[in-house]
């Protein structure tokens, strides 16, 4: 067994859950945001047998989307990231980020 852990945008939450539901997957939504942009996300758990990882990921990959959003409109306004990128005024952020666990023990009451 494994376990799923993806942290997608906000905005992809409903459609890839709803897709994971209507194809037979459960699904826990947490609430989180991002360190670098402060902006808010969801996080994934999902419980799946081994051989339907890629099904999952597929499915997360295929209902999400990157997004650029402007530094200038984050949380760093007149902070070090001014210095550290002092001409960037936008940055991508990535669709899904997935992490691929093994499970040692699963039990659902």
């Amino acid at each position: 067994m494994k376990l799923i852990v993806a942290i997608i945008h906000d905005e992809d939450s409903s459609k890839i859950t709803d897709e994971l539901n209507k194809q037979g997957y459960s699904v826990t939504k947490l609430c989180s945001s991002g360190g670098f942009l402060r902006a808010g996300n969801t996080t994934l758990m999902i419980g799946i047998e081994d051989g339907k990882v890629d099904t999952v990921i597929g499915i997360i990959l295929k209902n999400s989307e990157a997004r650029e959003h402007s530094i200038k409109e984050s949380k760093y306004n007149n902070s070090i990231m001014q210095l550290l990128i002092p001409n960037a005024n936008k940055v991508v952020a990535s669709g899904a980020t997935i992490f691929v666990s093994n499970v040692e023990k699963y039990e659902k009451f």
